[in-house]
């Protein structure tokens, strides 16, 4: 018979997660594929003795949200109806009625990359060029000049529009990936609890893929001298086709 042990160290997980989306154009995750190797329809695949972090950020169509505050929290909020009966002053069922799941955090990199994904807008970042010889269009109309005889006299930047949207309009939608720390290295562990084909040595990280998020939080852009300008999203997680919001992985690299 085996003795009590209060707990295992090694399955406490601590640390911050790396976070992709996809681009507007790109294809949504979906549950279509599943196993090891194949984490979700648009998504890349596992790679041996590479960091998740490093496969996708190598894949074209997602892009990493840089620096973020105050972590990643996934939350589930079940909805449940009750069936009450005059023999009892308590409910005698609960049944489920309504699901939704939520995930926020805080973009510390204030780009306007992040403002158009956290104001679910459709558009891209424009570019712009100030006036150059024999153009008389709009500053915000021209493109980026890079000849090189006018280059040097090009002033250039970026923006977005701020639209109020018309009737019917949807907000985007876009795919997530984060890829943080899950329970500690495999050393750590005993090695009857190591996947088939892992070693003592290989590192460990929890993958969380989301097929389809929508921000629904408010949005406020501030410009304070004592605090850095960051976005809080609040990122509502819907279901594909399959019923299914994603998927949560813990590997080994």
């Amino acid at each position: 018979m085996p003795n009590y042990q209060r707990g295992n160290a090694a399955n406490i997980v601590v640390g911050a997660a790396a976070l992709f989306v996809s681009n507007i154009d790109s294809q949504l995750l979906s549950s279509t594929r599943a196993g090891v190797t194949a984490p979700g329809s648009g998504a890349p695949n596992f790679v041996e003795g590479v960091s998740y972090k490093d496969v996708v950020s190598n894949t074209t169509g997602w892009t990493s949200l840089g620096y973020t505050s105050n972590g990643l929290e996934l939350t589930f909020n079940p909805t449940f109806g009750e069936v009450a009966v005059d023999q009892l002053l308590d409910v005698a069922r609960l049944f489920k009625s309504g699901m939704t799941v939520s995930m926020r955090t805080t973009l510390a990199e204030a780009t306007l990359e992040n403002l158009l994904l956290v104001l679910a807008q459709r558009g891209t970042v424009n570019r712009y060029g100030n006036f150059v010889s024999g153009q008389t269009t709009a500053a915000t109309t021209i493109s980026y000049t890079t000849a090189a005889n006018t280059e040097s006299t090009v002033a250039h930047g970026s923006y977005i529009d701020l639209m109020s949207g018309d009737l019917g309009d949807y907000p985007v939608e876009r795919s997530l990936i984060a890829v943080g720390p899950s329970t500690m290295t495999s050393a750590a562990l005993d090695n009857s609890s190591l996947p088939t084909g892992a070693t003592t040595s290989d590192q460990r990280e929890r993958v969380y893929l989301a097929y389809r998020v929508v921000n629904i939080s408010n949005v406020t852009i501030s410009a304070k001298r004592d605090t850095a300008t960051m976005f809080d999203v609040e990122f509502r997680l819907l279901p594909d086709a399959n019923g299914a919001y994603g998927k949560l992985v813990d590997r080994t690299y």
